[in-house]
């Protein structure tokens, strides 16, 4: 399958990353830029991300992943992580920049979003990205031990649909706005017998004063 082509108007796309995070490698800001600029140029056609947000794409979306990811790879020793429903990439190929020495596999069952996401890999050469096209729900039983999404759905709902793909100990981490204390507190009891949930870490992006947040969801038993 092959993607048309169709470049989107980038005018106004501000590119600050080097500016707000000046310790990251120029190899990887290197792979960080060539990601945005297929962001944007596959856009209009797939629609990955909000037109209104292309501006500022670089922190709603490329600050936002980094500040994340790197909060998750500081919470464990990951050696392969899955970003359920990755779409348009967040944060999964972030991570993958980020942690070239990880394994990440992107779960993403629309075709045309997984070819996008299999060109981008290789556009930004990228030897660390598996992408599978297929829905998060059809992977393997037990398949899973660390995962992560962003905009998948609410907690409650991505751990009942997840969990019998989680192994035991595994833990599922979800990039989540200002809400977050309200979707951990709206978690059916029931499903806290099989999951812990609790808050990684609270930040701001390097603009504007809202606050996000990482949460961290482990399985505790089957």
């Amino acid at each position: 399958m092959s993607i048309a082509k169709d470049g989107a108007d980038a005018v106004g796309a501000a590119w600050r990353i080097p500016e707000w995070f000046p310790d990251i490698p120029a190899d990887q800001l290197a792979k960080l830029k060539k990601y945005h600029d297929e962001l944007l140029r596959f856009n209009r056609s797939l629609n990955l991300i909000g037109v209104k947000t292309i501006p500022m794409a670089d922190a709603i979306h490329f600050a936002d992943s980094i500040i994340a990811c790197r909060a998750i790879a500081k919470s464990a020793t990951i050696a392969e992580i899955h970003d359920f429903g990755s779409g348009n990439g967040f944060p999964g190929l972030v991570y993958a920049i980020l942690f070239p020495a990880t394994k990440v596999k992107l779960v993403e069952a629309d075709p045309k979003k997984s070819e996008f996401l299999k060109h981008t890999a290789t556009a930004a050469a990228l030897t660390n990205v598996e992408v599978l096209t297929r829905s998060v729900e059809n992977l393997s039983e037990g398949s899973v031990s660390f995962a992560m999404s962003r905009g998948f759905g609410p907690i409650a709902k991505s751990i009942l649909n997840t969990r019998k793909i989680f192994k035991n100990g595994g833990a599922f981490y979800h990039l989540k706005s200002e809400e977050w204390a309200k979707e951990i507190a709206d978690i059916p009891t029931q499903l806290c017998s099989y999951w812990q949930p609790s808050a990684l870490g609270e930040y701001k992006l390097p603009i504007g004063e809202v606050r996000f947040a990482v949460v961290k969801t482990i399985k505790i038993k089957d």
